[in-house]
């Protein structure tokens, strides 16, 4: 998806499970020890961090501020519980109230997810029967995003995710002739 959206950064988060085949330290997680996550949560370091699918999950405020500082659009790739503790903590944020838009996106079926999980080839049943029962609680909460998209392909997804942001900075640029 990054090569289809080159103009947009990727706030690169924080997790405590194991890398899978060809990840990369600092470009796809930044994979941390337990106790180094749980010292960072108690540092208040992270914007948003939860536990899901039995592993600790959080977005560095440093990261995402420096990118969004700079001008930048940024993707964050979270769960359900990520995204309302960054709506929440949006509300008294002004850099984060102004940039924050919410995308769900959602598997076509519960079956086709089951299968896609299983072609990684990377989760045991346990953890692909955790990941079902967790998607159908979080697909209830879908109504809470400002856009949602029901995954196709990683090219298709890419490409109606791209539509939605120009379409935000379409309508940022708007908001901002229309105040002058």
């Amino acid at each position: 998806m990054r090569s289809a959206l080159p103009d947009v950064s990727r706030a690169v988060t924080c997790t405590t499970r194991e890398p899978r085949s060809g990840e990369v330290e600092g470009v796809d997680y930044y994979f941390l020890g337990e106790e180094e996550f749980l010292a960072r949560v108690d540092s208040d370091e992270f914007l948003e961090n939860a536990s899901v699918h039995g592993n600790h999950y959080g977005v560095l405020k440093s990261e995402l501020r420096a990118k969004l500082e700079g001008g930048s659009d940024v993707l964050l790739n979270i769960d359900v519980q990520g995204a309302a503790t960054i709506r929440e903590r949006a509300a008294t944020d002004p850099v984060l109230s102004r940039s924050l838009v919410t995308v769900f996106l959602c598997p076509p079926s519960v079956k086709e997810l089951e299968y896609r999980l299983r072609g990684r080839g990377t989760d045991t049943n346990e953890a692909i029967e955790k990941r079902l029962t967790n998607a159908k609680d979080e697909t209830a909460q879908a109504g809470k995003f400002d856009h949602m998209l029901t995954s196709q392909t990683r090219e298709a997804d890419a490409g109606r995710l791209l539509g939605i942001i120009e379409s935000v900075r379409l309508d940022k640029r708007e908001a901002i002739l229309t105040n002058e």
